[in-house]
């Protein structure tokens, strides 16, 4: 079936306290995304964000992001006051987050909810329920408060390298900022399936994003570095990135630590099924990020400066997703197929049978090239976008664009009277074969430069983009629904 979505991530919505949350805001916009017809609400990674607050570098892969919990509920159920949340400093700007503000005033206002908390059934439930990671990561967070922010390769040697008397020693040292991020993780997600609950009743369906790698600073690495290729003193091997191609003469070096696809295999994948279960428990599909990498992946020694000399290996193939589909059974997957692939990463993504990603951004080009991001190329089992997070908003690419590729746009799409370039843009990916068409709210909103989420490989001024009060119009919401009867989505 034919279908839309809109692509925003909850630190975009407004709020009073310098950051969207789970509270009445999310379900405004759930409610807008109804009345606009549309079936599906796009976020980016949800987890804890750290150094640069990328989504895309978590500290834990199950854990969820403090920041993104509603304070309003919090007073609501008197552990904070409302006066309290109104003479905190988050920020002055409602159209931008200063993370270092808002980590600093929300975590003290949830220390401060901590301290009127007594155990109830729920808390006691969910300790149980998701030890299998909370344990971990509520022991890796309050060391790494211990040691300074320090990343945990810098930790003690024997804390470092998990040596059992250590393990057990900080436990009793630490036990009450252990708990105090058990009960974060608690509220967390108490309030998420509560917000899960009120889209699925209007119709929303949610969808996740998974970074394919995790951030070389995370618990998952600290606790399971059996999975990871490590070497006896846990520093990395080889690391991830991509080689040199149009955009980088040198290529992009991540430096997220690579798996160990063969000592994952002995387990039969349980780390990456416990992984996609957890994902699946939260959202309605996922996106996973760089899926060329389960076919082939770039390896990098450790200690390289650039990406150049890397090497393609093989991954695991559909033997990981064979695995996957046997223990949780069909998973709605969306696979990122951006960039150079390779016709092996086709053949993977064929087997699989998830739908592969269009950009509609990339298909213009000063040589007037035929290429796969045109709609007329599209398949229906594929998800179309105008942009996506890493992009240009379209207002800023056609402004930015050389005359030739806004020519090629301008001639492709053929703009109607009055019609805004943005508006064309996505009436032309409403139209395409693609079964899902998910646009970018910051394309909805017509916005330009000002808009954009993420300049891949920068640092700083990334993730901070807000929307203002009043952007969800009923007028925008009428044109999208108009759009989506129109073409039938």
């Amino acid at each position: 079936m034919r279908s839309c979505g809109i692509l925003m991530h909850i630190t975009s919505l407004p709020s009073p306290y310098g950051i969207g949350t789970f509270g009445k805001e999310a379900e405004r916009f759930a409610d807008w995304l109804k009345d606009a017809g549309q079936k599906y609400w796009q976020v980016l990674p949800i987890g804890p964000t750290g150094y640069g607050d990328s989504p895309y570098q978590p500290f834990s892969t199950f854990a969820g992001n403090p920041l993104l919990i509603d304070l309003d509920e919090l007073v609501e159920t008197g552990m904070l006051t409302k006066q309290m949340c109104e003479a905190a400093d988050f920020g002055a700007d409602p159209s931008y987050v200063d993370y270092e503000k808002v980590n600093s005033t929300k975590t003290a206002l949830l220390r401060e909810a901590f301290r009127s908390f007594t155990d109830d059934v729920g808390y006691t439930s969910f300790v149980r329920t998701e030890s299998d990671w909370l344990e971990d990561y509520a022991l890796f967070t309050a060391l790494k408060d211990k040691f300074g922010g320090k990343p945990w390769t810098e930790w003690d040697e024997d804390i470092k390298l998990r040596q059992p008397e250590a393990i057990a020693r900080y436990k009793e040292e630490l036990k009450e900022d252990i708990r105090f991020v058990k009960f974060v993780q608690y509220i967390f997600y108490r309030q998420w399936d509560r917000f899960h609950r009120y889209c699925g009743k209007n119709g929303i369906q949610l969808i996740g994003d998974i970074p394919i790698y995790v951030s070389p600073d995370c618990a998952d690495v600290w606790a399971q570095p059996e999975l990871f290729e490590l070497d006896e003193r846990r520093n990395p091997a080889r690391v991830a990135g991509v080689p040199p191609d149009y955009f980088s003469a040198t290529g992009q070096l991540w430096g997220n630590p690579l798996y160990d696809w063969d000592a994952m295999k002995k387990d039969s994948y349980k780390w990456w099924i416990k992984r996609i279960g957890k994902a699946t428990d939260c959202f309605d599909m996922l996106r996973i990020d760089h899926f060329r990498a389960f076919d082939t992946y770039y390896a990098i020694p450790f200690g390289e400066k650039t990406a150049e000399h890397g090497t393609w290996v093989k991954g695991p193939g559909m033997d990981l997703f064979n695995a996957i589909r046997n223990d949780l059974g069909d998973v709605n997957i969306i696979a990122e197929d951006l960039g150079d692939i390779f016709d092996s990463v086709k053949e993977l993504l064929k087997d699989s049978g998830f739908p592969g990603m269009r950009v509609l951004q990339f298909g213009f080009n000063p040589e007037f090239n035929d290429n796969d991001h045109l709609p007329h190329h599209y398949p229906e089992n594929c998800c179309a976008y105008t942009g996506t997070h890493d992009n240009a908003t379209i207002m800023q690419w056609y402004k930015e664009a050389d005359e030739k590729s806004r020519r090629m746009a301008k001639r492709y799409l053929k703009p109607r009277l009055f019609e805004s370039i943005n508006m064309c843009f996505i009436r032309n990916v409403y139209a395409s074969p693609a079964r899902l068409a998910v646009i970018p709210m910051q394309d909805v909103m017509g916005l330009g430069k000002e808009g954009r989420m993420n300049v891949p490989s920068t640092l700083g001024g990334n993730w901070n983009w807000r929307m203002k009060q009043g952007a969800t119009t009923p007028a925008r919401a009428a044109k999208l629904k108009e759009l989506a009867e129109i073409y039938y989505r």
